[in-house]
């Protein structure tokens, strides 16, 4: 499908919500493709997803009346309200950050206060984009390799799932209570767990620590823990099928993104560079005759992931985003809102 199709497609009846529901409309700032059309690896048989934001309201801004974001399943639309847009664009949030950088051609349409969004794209890169891009990245590989049958042992799936937390652990900062760097020691040791190799410990020590934040902070944990339970029926679910290629180049795509971010500084959706390396692995070329992923490609993830180590150690980014660049700039869209001038 074209570009010239997809507009026309946009303005037929099937996308006449765009126009008549009432959180979009003149609302809306940014319309832009996503899915496989963004990243260049669609296919003939490739659905349409189309992203976008729309200002929240004056009576929105001033009241308790909430919205967040418009879903159309049918037409694979999502919208996000601009305030809660700016909050997933501050944690580098890989479904959201490669909205603001697509081809140009891409961008279906662009109000004035779009355009500033896509001028101030730079405000939102920080180091957050490796536990953002890197902890989707990292599940996504740990659930693929346990339940493409991969023979991953015991000992082997406890240091995945301690990575996962550690990748998490980052955020966990950013919400909860501040705590010493060394105030929670997670680490792999011989299990005292009966059926278990190795299992995961942890050394705990803190003094004055808000009770419901603790709380908060085990229930996550746990959660990761629980997560990996219930990766063996996705992942069948993905081979029956056959979608474990198409995976498996989500995969490789977010670490390419995530060090095109600390690299370069740059969000480069449209993957044209590695099209033919991400068709191969979509295609099949990296499976064997019984569906399951080859040894070159986990040398190939091995890499990336070396690459993003190193990446992160040297990356000029900050620690977090601009927080009073981007509040002056949230500051400046809604005070226009309120004052109807936009």
């Amino acid at each position: 499908m074209t570009i010239k199709n997809i507009k026309t497609k946009l303005s037929s009846k099937e996308y006449d919500f765009l126009k008549t529901d009432k959180n979009l409309g003149k609302n809306i700032i940014l319309l832009t493709l996503g899915g496989s059309y963004a990243y260049g690896t669609n296919t003939e048989n490739s659905d349409l997803d189309i992203r976008g934001c729309a200002l929240n309201t004056k009576r929105q801004l001033l009241t308790n009346e909430k919205f967040e974001q418009f879903v159309n399943e049918e037409t694979d639309t999502t919208i996000y309200s601009f305030n809660k847009l700016i909050t997933l664009l501050s944690n580098c949030n890989p479904n959201t950050i490669e909205e603001l950088g697509n081809k140009p051609e891409h961008y279906l349409y662009v109000s004035s206060i779009g355009q500033e969004l896509l001028d101030n794209a730079h405000l939102f890169l920080s180091k957050r984009a490796v536990y953002s891009f890197g902890g989707y990245a990292n599940q996504q590989l740990r659930r693929m390799e346990n339940k493409a049958n991969r023979l991953v042992g015991q000992a082997q799936n406890e240091e995945y799932i301690l990575k996962t937390i550690e990748h998490a652990e980052y955020d966990f900062r950013a919400r909860y209570f501040d705590m010493p760097e060394d105030a929670i020691k997670l680490y792999t040791d011989i299990a005292v767990q009966e059926g278990y190799d190795s299992e995961i410990f942890m050394d705990v020590h803190l003094k004055h620590y808000p009770l419901r934040d603790y709380k908060d902070l085990w229930s996550e944990m746990q959660g990761i823990v629980k997560s990996y339970a219930k990766i063996g029926k996705r992942n069948e679910k993905a081979i029956q099928k056959d979608k474990l290629g198409k995976h498996m180049m989500h995969l490789v795509r977010l670490y390419l993104m995530c060090l095109d971010i600390l690299e370069k500084e740059r969000i480069i959706t449209y993957r044209e560079k590695e099209h033919d390396l991400l068709m191969d692995i979509r295609n099949g070329k990296y499976l064997d005759a019984n569906r399951q992923p080859i040894p070159e490609f986990y040398e190939m993830v091995d890499e990336y992931e070396k690459r993003l180590d190193y990446a992160k150690k040297n990356t000029s980014l900050p620690e977090n985003p601009d927080y009073k660049a981007i509040n002056d700039f949230v500051e400046s869209v809604n005070e226009r809102v309120v004052k109807g001038e936009v």
